[in-house]
């Protein structure tokens, strides 16, 4: 992936566990940013780091649009887009060369 790129992505606290949809042109840093906690918010107050899901585009309008989408969607078809390419909810995060987290509590 390029370090630039425009993608919207999906964390989970763990299996089946809280979801949350963003979107931002630099995943690997945005990672970093939840993982570390570096804004306070919905993401740190319920330990929301674990990559299930991402899609990249050519534009941000693309995947703001995607992600004003996906936010109006019920839980049951996030689950399902997840499980699609992710069945076990492992974190992607590891496939971009990030460490493993520990278990979610």
């Amino acid at each position: 992936m390029r370090e630039r790129q425009p993608c919207v992505y999906m964390l989970a606290s763990g299996f089946y566990g809280t979801l949350y949809v963003g979107v931002t042109s630099n995943l690997i840093g945005r990672l970093i940013q939840h993982r570390e906690e570096w804004m306070r918010g919905f993401t740190s107050e319920h330990a929301v780091k674990r990559l299930v899901w991402y899609e990249v585009a050519d534009t941000m309008d693309a995947v703001i649009a995607h992600e004003k989408r996906l936010k109006r969607w019920l839980r049951d078809w996030k689950i399902a887009l997840i499980e699609r390419d992710n069945p076990r909810w492992d974190d992607l995060a590891i496939g971009f060369g990030l460490p493993p987290l520990p278990p979610p509590r």
